[in-house]
């Protein structure tokens, strides 16, 4: 089995500590060195040349994916995510990550993406992938957006997949957590309300109270209520308050979707 040179960029030092623990429990690998911010990474990368590197998404000054930019896509390590917010996972596998560890994670996934990583790079075979992917993921786009969600990942105990936009009813804020609710299910996630209506805006989303996002498809009626608030009646039958600071807006946005067929007219 291939040793593998690794390096872990990270500007929590736990964080840092905890990959270095978990390291000394795996195979006989070596850890090339550690770094703090992203110019510190951009500087390690080039002078250790590491196999792989266990990279935090938010750091100062650079994020990963302008780390990424900045090392040139003919030069990449092979690279696991490592953070605490989901809504870059569709990106970091837009780029052909090894994997995307979302913190806080057990023994067992780590390791998990490790071995992942270690097929791999003893396979020989993501090289070109990753450099098609990368080149994609970097033609007019900036490292700073929110780029818009084709597919929302959720984690759910030992299982991880996605939904469809398109299946959400609305999303309510729920303190750190958004909640999707969606037909007959509901799904949490580690997510401000804010970033994620920033990704599923162009998808027909509409923000109709601080804590409150809906899906424009499924608004069946609207009702005016006291001191200019409006109550929001869904096809299932959902209520959901629409804050008088949102009115305006909800209503410009409702406006917009009237003249689109509603396929959900019929259910």
């Amino acid at each position: 089995m291939r040793r593998l040179n690794i390096l872990i960029a990270d500007d929590e030092p736990l964080a840092r500590r905890r990959i270095r623990q978990l390291l000394e429990t795996a195979q006989d690998h070596a850890l090339v060195g550690e770094s703090c911010s992203g110019h510190e990474t951009v500087e390690a990368i080039r002078r250790e040349k590491p196999d792989l590197v266990f990279l935090d998404v938010q750091m100062p000054d650079l994020n990963a994916f302008q780390v990424l930019e900045r090392l040139g896509i003919q030069n990449l390590p092979e690279i696991i995510f490592v953070t605490a917010y989901e809504e870059y996972a569709l990106k970091a596998f837009d780029v052909h990550a090894v994997d995307y560890l979302l913190k806080p994670f057990d023994d067992e996934r780590f390791l998990q993406a490790l071995e992942r990583a270690l097929e791999r790079i003893e396979s020989g075979s993501s090289r070109t992938l990753q450099i098609d992917s990368m080149s994609r993921a970097y033609s007019g786009q900036d490292g700073e957006r929110h780029p818009a969600a084709r597919r929302l990942l959720v984690k759910s105990r030992r299982r991880t997949f996605f939904v469809d936009p398109s299946d959400v009813l609305w999303v309510g804020a729920e303190g750190s957590y958004v909640r999707l609710h969606c037909k007959g299910r509901s799904y949490l996630l580690r997510r401000t309300l804010r970033s994620l209506h920033e990704a599923l805006r162009s998808s027909g989303f509409i923000r109709i109270h601080r804590s409150t996002v809906i899906n424009r498809a499924y608004v069946q009626e609207i009702r005016p209520r006291s001191h200019g608030d409006y109550s929001v009646i869904l096809y299932d039958g959902t209520h959901l308050n629409a804050s008088r600071n949102y009115r305006s807006r909800l209503l410009e946005k409702l406006e917009e979707g009237s003249a689109a067929s509603n396929p959900h007219t019929s259910d």
